[in-house]
């Protein structure tokens, strides 16, 4: 009871101490503005027009300044002070005659990154990620000098289209669909088949779980939530605890889709790496080519997708104390949680509730999920990117109609579907507050801050460590890989280019391609570590996980999988280079 009592108490004071911060950020401590260089390829048209590609659609440059005269350069810059810029981006002609957009960007020193800071401290202190990410919240929003924290932070910073299809996907889609599953018996079903047929105890359900990771290699919350739904239902069966069950996943999930990229990545990141005078980078192909190249380098993807397949196969020397302990629980008791957990997925959607007189079918899992599967591939294959709602969509209606065409009363489907909705809730209110925290960390200016912390003048063999050490923290603090490549990669690649000319390196291309490996790999190691990550939370809440006992017993196997890497791309350097 003590130790409740003063867990509390201090958890009491730090939230506290969030909102005296946040206060004295907005009232005492200036903003640093710092000049963002943005290349695109601008090129003329027909017309004689400057213009340039963005999403798709070309955009035309209606006014050019010399950078000497902008307002926005950092000479400028540096005059303001507290007081914002007049003007959001402006389009400069550099001295080497390029043409670049020129936009203001702000950070607060150290103290940008104390939303972060708040948030994961509680979380590990509390083990309650609710209350946690309010107090990140509460921290970013006084900081910001935004005081009403629902009409003028939560409802404006989830008031967009990725936010909202985040809610729409994972509370109602796959909420209802897990919901439907439960109430006809389909995950059961095919959790008796599978275990008839294929899993013969843990390790081999261990297995496929690893499998289908690998196989599901489009990476981040799509590949988190197919496997994990996939697999929960034989893994359960099977007594496979939810701490190896949400490590697998989510270490077969981004890792996997850097090392396999024939996915969205390649065509992301390389709008991020364009750097002015460098010829194998001059192009959209050329950019993409590079990213192919440097897969050899992704030494942490290809180990963490190692790792789990070391635990798949019960082989656990690397993968921590915590994972050894759930695994001899599991084996031992039968407990698939911790005494004392909290799962993300609720009782619901972990009990069988089917009506008298309907009969259960794997088939009734089987097809909505390889119908999902279908549209998610092929919409990736045909439109270059995968539209998860529909696959989502489709199998939540091919399920309903199976079950009214079986003979379910609509009533009990509709009661499914609200148990459904009802079991992922918290995970998906947590999902969104997880949202908000991390634009708030953005908009703060924390992966700027850190970036700025490099300089040119350090050694050329110490650079890729620093980059990697960087996208860690950003990535850890902002629960965002992506999000991380786009504060990260335009900077870290200029910046590579210029140390390997500094240092006449021989092969400055491969120093690149070490570079931009450890900005890549670092950022997936942040962002599966983080407790306010998208994939960390789907993770624990497909396979009915605890949030905290996921993100403490997945660190261990992947900073040892991070630390290997690390020693490979510093030797690489110093070999190659």
């Amino acid at each position: 009871m003590n130790k409740i009592i003063n867990k509390g108490m201090l958890s009491g004071l730090v939230f506290l101490m969030a909102i005296i911060v946040g206060l004295y950020i907005n009232a005492w401590v200036p903003k640093q503005w710092v000049e963002q260089i943005y290349h695109y390829d601008v090129s003329k048209n027909e017309h004689g027009q400057l213009s340039y590609v963005f999403k798709g659609e070309t955009q035309i440059i209606e006014h050019v300044t010399d950078y000497a005269n902008s307002v926005l350069n950092q000479t400028h810059l540096d005059q303001l002070g507290d007081v914002d810029p007049a003007i959001k981006s402006q389009w400069v002609r550099l001295n080497n005659g390029d043409i670049a957009q020129l936009k203001p960007a702000f950070h607060f020193g150290f103290w940008s990154l104390m939303p972060a800071i708040v948030t994961i401290s509680l979380c590990l202190l509390t083990r309650e990620p609710l209350s946690a990410l309010f107090s990140g919240i509460i921290t970013g929003a006084f900081s910001l000098g935004l005081f009403d924290i629902t009409d003028g932070v939560i409802i404006p910073y989830l008031a967009n289209q990725s936010s909202v299809g985040l809610l729409i996907l994972y509370l109602w889609l796959l909420g209802g669909l897990l919901g439907v599953w439960s109430k006809t018996g389909a995950a059961q079903a095919f959790a008796d088949f599978m275990t008839h047929h294929c899993v013969k105890g843990p390790r081999s359900a261990k297995v496929i779980t690893w499998l289908l990771g690998v196989l599901f290699f489009q990476g981040g919350t799509m590949s988190t939530v197919l496997v994990g739904t996939t697999v929960k239902p034989f893994a359960d069966k099977a007594k496979v605890s939810h701490e190896e069950m949400s490590y697998i996943v989510d270490s077969t999930a981004s890792p996997i889709a850097a090392v396999l990229a024939f996915n969205a990545w390649p065509a992301y990141v390389q709008a991020l790496i364009f750097v002015p005078g460098v010829a194998f980078l001059a192009t959209e192909s050329q950019r993409i080519e590079f990213f192919f190249s440097s897969i050899p380098f992704s030494f942490y993807g290809v180990l963490a997708v190692l790792g789990t397949l070391l635990l798949s196969l019960n082989i656990t020397r690397f993968s921590g104390e915590r994972i050894r302990q759930a695994q001899q629980r599991a084996a031992k008791t039968g407990k698939l949680d911790a005494d004392g957990a909290t799962p993300l997925s609720a009782k619901e959607l972990h009990t069988t509730d089917v009506p008298k007189g309907y009969l259960p079918n794997a088939m009734e899992f089987l097809c909505p999920l390889l119908v999902l599967v279908t549209i998610a591939v092929g919409t990736f294959i045909v439109l270059g990117t995968p539209e998860v709602n529909w696959a989502f969509s489709a199998a939540l209606l091919l399920s309903i109609a199976v079950a009214l065409g079986k003979g379910m009363a609509l009533v009990d489907v509709i009661d499914g579907l609200g148990n459904g909705l009802k079991g992922v809730v918290l995970a998906s209110v947590i999902l969104m507050l997880a949202v908000v925290v991390g634009t708030l960390s953005k908009e703060l200016g924390g992966g700027l801050y850190l970036v700025n912390l490099l300089g040119d003048s350090i050694a050329y063999w110490l650079l890729p460590l620093l980059l990697l050490l960087l996208s860690m923290v950003i990535a850890f603090s902002t629960g965002t890989s992506w999000g991380t490549y786009a504060i990260a990669f335009p900077l870290a690649m200029p910046l590579a280019w210029s140390i390997g000319h500094i240092h006449e390196l021989q092969n400055i291309e491969l120093y690149m391609m070490i570079c931009f490996a450890t900005v890549l790999n670092g950022s997936i190691y942040g962002d599966q570590c983080s407790p306010i990550s998208d994939t960390t939370i789907l993770s624990a809440m497909t396979t009915g996980c605890d949030l905290m006992d996921h993100v403490k017993s997945q660190i261990v196997p992947a900073t040892w999988a991070m630390a290997a890497a690390a020693s490979m791309w510093t030797a690489s350097v110093i070999i190659f280079t």
